[in-house]
């Protein structure tokens, strides 16, 4: 790449241009976000729409409306396997904390030398309370229930929506195949770009396909042996566990951290001492650490090669952006970054920091995702 020199003006405009993009994806989730998780459901069922519509000769059509069935049966199935027990220990969560905080009085101590510092830091942040506020703070206890209502309310409406939304970009983009490819590819101006967007398309559905297949067969591995850790240390409900485990894995970091968390107070509440509890985690923490650092890397070691460094940075900024989903696009978005980086010579060096291999003397890229 040829060096240059940009003035202030340019490094301003390059940073208002950023922070607007940061903005429009912010402002624009509840579209882009459905959009963006009905592309990368596309890649995965890519193969499964080739084998309904080339080998079984289906439809376009009703190809992608069976396999949008079959995919929404089995996400109502996993959430029926979460929500049903899910509510019985939530309901049971209140009666459960008094015996919680005696199992956890050696931590009482320092947990009320902490919230006595936080306490006395904010009052003197905040001053004197006004006349009246005392007052203000309990109308508002007595509206509470009204607001939590409204806010579930208005939440089920807008994931509705947006399943809704997904449900039916999903299909359109099933249901016409590769022809946005085709008619991408007719727009080119040159043979050689035509080919690159080719080439480029072609990579990211093998190889997030094949990333998304493989991290769900791992996945459910993983759901299924903790699950059986579960039941066989006498925990309660182990589908639900086992279920819960499964979804966690899908994002980094975050997820398995999330997991051991939730596996150390199921064994608060079901086990009479604290080592005993820290039995489930601990398995939970040694079956992820087999997939995730030795099986899971082995399979994809020739496919996703990408920077640790950047992942963690992706998980953590589009987690703080979109959330849950967020979390979960962020390393499919990270390695379609890098495979088209890889193909594009200008974003080479950007393609090089994403991580992977050199690209190969032929001018064939490597592998990557993450």
């Amino acid at each position: 790449m040829a060096r240059a020199h940009p003035d202030a003006r340019t490094v301003a405009l390059v940073i208002l241009a950023v922070l607007a993009v940061f903005y429009t994806l912010y402002a624009a989730a509840e579209i882009l976000l459905p959009l963006l998780l009905a592309v990368v459901l596309t890649l995965l069922l890519a193969p499964a729409r080739r084998l309904l519509t080339e080998r079984l000769r289906l439809p376009a059509m009703l190809a992608a409306l069976l396999l949008i069935v079959l995919l929404f049966a089995v996400i109502l199935g996993v959430a029926s396997a979460l929500i049903v027990p899910a509510s019985s220990w939530v309901a049971k969560a209140p009666q459960s904390l008094d015996e919680l905080q005696h199992r956890l009085g050696f931590l009482g101590q320092p947990v009320k030398f902490v919230r006595h510092g936080m306490d006395q830091i904010e009052q003197a942040m905040q001053g004197p309370p006004a006349a009246g506020q005392q007052r203000v703070v309990a109308v508002q206890q007595q509206s509470g229930f009204g607001g939590v209502g409204a806010s579930v309310l208005q939440g089920t409406r807008a994931v509705l929506g947006e399943g809704f939304t997904l449900a039916i970009m999903l299909f359109f983009l099933l249901a016409a195949g590769d022809s946005l490819l085709r008619r991408l590819v007719e727009i080119l101006p040159s043979f050689r770009e035509k080919r690159r967007a080719v080439e480029i398309a072609g990579e990211i559905e093998r190889n997030i396909s094949g990333w998304l297949l493989t991290i769900t067969v791992m996945n459910l591995l993983v759901g299924i042996a903790n699950g059986v850790q579960m039941w066989l240390l006498g925990m309660p409900d182990p589908l639900l566990w086992g279920t819960l485990a499964f979804l966690l894995n899908y994002i980094p970091i975050l997820g398995p951290f999330t997991g051991i968390v939730i596996f150390f107070f199921v064994g608060l509440f079901s086990k009479p001492s604290i080592w005993l509890a820290l039995v489930a985690p601990a398995v939970y923490l040694g079956i992820h650490t087999l997939e995730g650092e030795t099986v899971t890397p082995m399979l994809l070691a020739r496919r996703f090669t990408l920077n640790p460094v950047l992942v963690i940075l992706s998980l953590f900024f589009w987690d703080w952006l979109w959330g849950v989903p967020g979390a979960f696009l962020s390393v499919p978005l990270l390695a379609i970054a890098k495979i088209v980086a890889d193909r594009i010579p200008v974003l080479t060096p950007f393609g090089h920091l994403i991580g992977g291999a050199p690209r190969a003397a032929n001018g064939q890229a490597s592998s990557a995702a993450g």
